[in-house]
């Protein structure tokens, strides 16, 4: 066996910057922060409400008084935005609990501004927690009407921004919503509230425990009829310049990790602001597996969520992100006023 010639200057010793964590930490290119982070939250009616998700172990559904600790908590935490999703008390088939001026995501807002006025709050736009049936949009002979549901989505992004939302979030994936939505916002004033539109929103089976948490399971069918076909990456990037065409300030791409791709193609096409939602399916199955002892949940997570930034995602949507941000502050060295006790602790 020979050994490499030191003279060969052909030959690259790159594990010499690989060598000790300090050399590491130095030459990384892909950085994660809590700045990065889009915590969701859940909103439930009633009071003295924070009822775990079984399918989603560490997330609550929590009533609106349960708010001002759950943002000191964020701020102890070091993230700077939540996205809001409702669950009504009642439901009907024009999901008038979206766009009710006392609705629970609409009282939510409030709530947040009124102890934290810089945390940033993005609102989910959609029906889906709203209808008794559990679909997108108004039915008509049982299919999602596309035209007559965008009238409900522009009243509920009004009366989102109405309530103080920091910015609008259209999820439904309906043709036209983000035009009709941004028309709605500046006839009534706000013409200041950014759309982040949910442009590439797949048809996906990673959602299941999402649809616990939000009590959103359709009744029947699915919703591949108006989510995209998981095959098409063409077809996402021409949803992703169309929504910004009809006034989108910054874009969506929903779930993360299995696109990366559309992630990465979108970063590079399109000079807004890319964002990746790593959805519910993501976060349980990390979860399930560490519960079970099959992986080391902190290395996996924060894998998972730098190949997400590294993809190109400007921000990250994540269940993760208190423990991410947690781990990451304990790695930089930061005396941690976020400390919680850790299994086997």
């Amino acid at each position: 066996m020979s050994l490499p010639d030191p003279s060969d200057l052909s030959f690259r010793r790159f594990r010499r910057l690989r060598r000790t964590e300090g050399l590491r930490r130095l030459v990384r290119e892909t950085r994660l922060s809590a700045d990065d982070f889009i915590y969701p939250l859940f909103i439930t009616y009633g009071r003295g409400v924070r009822r775990p998700v079984p399918s989603m172990p560490g997330v609550d559904q929590i009533s609106v008084d349960q708010l001002p600790a759950e943002v000191e908590d964020l701020r102890r935490h070091g993230i700077g935005a939540v996205l809001l999703f409702g669950i009504p008390e009642t439901k009907d088939a024009v999901a008038s609990g979206a766009y009710d001026e006392h609705g629970v995501v609409q009282e939510a807002v409030r709530a947040i501004k009124a102890v934290d006025r810089d945390l940033v709050v993005i609102t989910d736009v959609c029906n889906c927690e709203y209808t008794d049936h559990g679909h997108c949009g108004i039915l008509i002979d049982g299919e999602v009407a596309n035209d007559p549901t965008l009238e409900l989505l522009a009243r509920t992004a009004v009366s989102q921004a109405a309530a103080g939302a920091d910015a609008v979030a259209p999820s439904d994936m309906m043709d036209g919503r983000v035009k009709v939505i941004r028309r709605a916002l500046d006839e009534a004033g706000f013409t200041q509230t950014p759309i982040i539109s949910y442009a590439a929103k797949y048809a996906s089976a990673f959602y299941g425990p999402f649809r616990d948490a939000a009590e959103s399971t359709p009744s029947f069918g699915d919703r591949r009829s108006h989510q995209m076909d998981p095959g098409n990456r063409r077809e996402a990037l021409a949803e992703i310049a169309t929504d910004i065409e009809e006034g989108a300030d910054a874009i969506i791409v929903k779930p993360a990790l299995p696109y990366l791709d559309v992630v990465a193609e979108a970063r590079v096409r399109f000079d807004v602001p890319v964002l990746a939602y790593n959805v519910s399916g993501e976060y349980s199955m990390l979860k399930a597996a560490a519960l079970n002892g099959w992986i080391d949940e902190r290395r996996a997570v924060l894998e998972a969520l730098t190949a997400i930034k590294r993809a190109g995602a400007g921000a990250i949507i994540t269940y993760h992100a208190k423990e991410a941000a947690r781990w990451l502050a304990e790695e930089a060295g930061v005396p941690s006023a976020v400390r919680v006790a850790e299994p086997g602790d």
